[in-house]
């Protein structure tokens, strides 16, 4: 952590991104939109230029939303034996829904995280 943010009490990286605020003070907003990141927040005006979560998101989403569908998929079909319609129609708007509500909340996850660990690129030094 930096030094301007020892003048704010830590924030629960969890809590914080699931709900989408600052990393810093828990207070201003993250993004804007769906899953773009502010440039800075409104309430501390912490700058989010550090914030890069890369495809770390899409990994856990596709780990535990498929885990979650397919395990639904796989207990239907056991005891119901659906035609394959059925699952379609249930579980394809299902995935949608899960992975872009999850997506966010795992976004903000990680940024906070990222905030929390002063993680920065990996250089080589000279």
């Amino acid at each position: 952590m930096s030094e301007d943010s020892a003048h704010y009490p830590p924030v629960d990286p969890v809590k914080t991104g699931i709900k989408g605020c600052c990393p810093r003070c828990g207070q201003g907003k993250l993004f804007d939109g769906l899953l773009g990141v502010k440039p800075r927040c409104a309430s501390c005006g912490l700058d989010y230029s550090f914030a890069d979560a890369g495809d770390g998101p899409a990994v856990f989403v596709i780990l535990i939303v498929g885990f979650i569908v397919i395990g639904m998929v796989l207990w239907l079909q056991v005891n119901y034996g659906p035609p394959i319609w059925v699952h379609i129609l249930l579980f394809g708007p299902l995935t949608i829904i899960l992975s872009l509500a999850t997506l966010r909340w795992f976004k903000g996850i990680l940024i906070a995280m990222q905030y929390r660990h002063n993680a920065r690129e990996g250089r080589l030094s000279d």
